[in-house]
C-alpha cells in the first residue's frame, strides 16, 4: 500500500489553530483533578488551573510572536541566527528528546489506562506495542496529513466531552463545591504548578509555524485557541469534584474516566457511556502521540539532512517503547508526567527568553 501525498507539506493558519488544543488535550486530562483535588479544599482547584491557563495562553502567545518573525524558516534556522548554531543545535537535540519522552508517556498511559479498564488480561506491552505501530505508521506519512486529521477528531472530541458534562450534571452536588475560597494560599501556590504544566503542548508553535503559509496576526487567534483546553480543563475538573467530592477525586487514579462510568444516558438505552469514552479518548491520545513524535522526527530532519525521514521513524519507535515501559507501576508514571512536565515548561519558557533577548540585543527584523 502506497500512502497518499500532499502536493506539498504546507498548512493554514487553522490548522495549526486546531492542531494546539488538540496536543494539550490529551491523557494528563484524565488525572489532573486528582493533582488539584489533593492540593485545595473543595473545588478552589479552579483557581490554579484558570491562572496557569492565562500564563500558558501569554507564553504561546508570545512564541507565536517571535516565530512568526521568520516565514518560513525552521526552529533550527532561526534559532541560529538567534543564539548561534551550536547553542541552536543543542536547543533542537532537547526538543527532540522532549518530544520523545511525550510521545513514550502517552504510550505508557494509553497502556495503563486500557488495560485497567478494557483489556485487563492482555500484557501491558501488547496494547502499547499495538498503539506505538497505529502512531509510527501515521508519523511514516505526511507531516502535514497528521496536522490535518486533527480538524476531524478535534470536533468528535469536544461532542463527546458536552455530552459526558451533560449525562452527569444531574449528580453534581452543589455542597461538593463548596466552601470557597478556603484554600491557604500557600497552597495555591503548591497546585499552581499543576495548572501551568497541564498546557506543555503549546510548545508545538516552535515547530509547525515553519509550515504555515501566513503566520501573520496569528497571535490573538492563538490567544483565542487556548480558550478551548482551558475551558474543558475546568469544566472537567468542576464535574469531578462536583460528582464525587474533593476527598473522593483526590484519591481516583483517574477520576475522568470514573466520571464517564457514572454516566448514563436516559432510559438505559446506552448502559457503558465510558465504552463510547474510550474510543474517543484514544484519537484526542493519537493525536498528542502522533505530533509529539512527528516532531521529534522533524527536529532530527533539521540537523540531518540528508537522512531519510522513515529512517528516524524505525529508529525512535524502539526507544519511545522501552521508555514508556520503564516505569514500573502508576506511582511511577506520575512521577515520570510531573518531572516531564516541569521540564518541558521551564525549557520552553528559557527559549522563549532567550531568543526575545537575543532578538532585542541583536535587533533582528526576520522576514515575517
Amino acid at each position: 500500500m502506497r500512502a497518499f501525498e500532499y502536493s506539498d507539506e504546507k498548512i493554514s493558519q487553522r490548522e495549526l489553530l486546531i492542531a494546539l488544543p488538540s496536543m494539550l488535550i490529551a491523557s494528563g486530562v484524565l488525572s489532573l483533578p486528582k493533582a488539584l483535588a489533593s492540593r485545595t479544599i473543595a473545588a478552589d482547584g479552579w483557581i490554579p488551573l484558570l491562572f496557569g491557563g492565562i500564563i500558558a495562553m501569554v507564553i504561546a502567545v508570545c512564541i507565536t510572536k517571535v516565530t512568526t518573525r521568520f516565514v518560513g524558516e525552521t526552529f533550527y534556522s532561526y534559532a541560529a541566527k538567534l543564539v548561534t548554531k551550536p547553542v541552536a543545535w543543542m536547543f533542537t537535540i532537547m526538543f527532540c528528546f522532549i518530544s520523545i519522552a511525550i510521545s513514550a508517556l502517552e504510550v505508557r498511559e494509553i497502556a495503563d489506562i486500557s488495560q485497567n479498564y478494557l483489556f485487563n488480561r492482555t500484557p501491558l506491552e501488547v496494547v502499547g506495542l499495538s498503539f506505538l505501530l497505529v502512531v509510527s505508521y501515521a508519523v511514516a506519512g505526511s507531516r502535514a496529513g497528521i496536522l490535518r486529521l486533527n480538524i476531524m477528531f478535534l470536533p468528535i472530541i469536544l461532542i463527546i466531552f458536552i455530552f459526558l458534562l451533560a449525562l452527569d450534571i444531574k449528580r453534581v452536588e452543589i455542597n461538593n463545591l463548596l466552601p470557597v475560597f478556603q484554600t491557604d494560599w500557600q497552597d495555591y501556590i503548591k497546585a499552581m504548578p499543576s495548572g501551568i504544566t497541564s498546557y506543555i503542548g503549546f510548545g508545538i508553535i516552535w515547530f509547525y509555524i515553519s509550515l504555515v503559509q501566513k503566520p501573520q496576526k496569528l497571535g490573538r487567534k492563538v490567544a483565542k485557541v487556548m480558550c478551548i483546553p482551558i475551558g474543558v480543563y475546568l469544566l472537567v475538573y468542576l464535574a469531578c469534584v462536583g460528582v464525587f467530592g474533593n476527598m473522593v477525586t483526590s484519591n481516583l487514579v483517574y477520576p475522568v474516566v470514573e466520571l464517564a462510568k457514572e454516566a448514563e444516558l436516559p432510559g438505559g438505552i446506552f448502559e457503558r457511556f465510558e465504552s463510547l469514552f474510550f474510543v474517543v479518548w484514544v484519537m484526542a491520545i493519537f493525536n498528542t502521540t502522533a505530533m509529539a513524535f512527528d516532531i521529534a522526527v522533524y527536529a532530527l530532519n533539521m540537523l540531518f539532512k540528508k537522512v531519510d525521514k522513515h529512517k528516524f521513524v524505525f529508529a525512535l519507535a524502539p526507544i519511545i517503547f522501552i521508555i514508556s515501559m520503564t516505569p514500573h507501576n502508576t506511582e511511577s508514571v506520575r512521577l515520570f508526567a510531573t518531572g516531564l512536565s516541569y521540564f518541558a515548561f521551564s525549557f520552553s519558557l528559557l527559549t522563549l527568553i532567550l531568543f526575545a533577548i537575543a532578538i532585542k540585543v541583536k535587533g533582528v527584523k526576520g522576514n515575517g
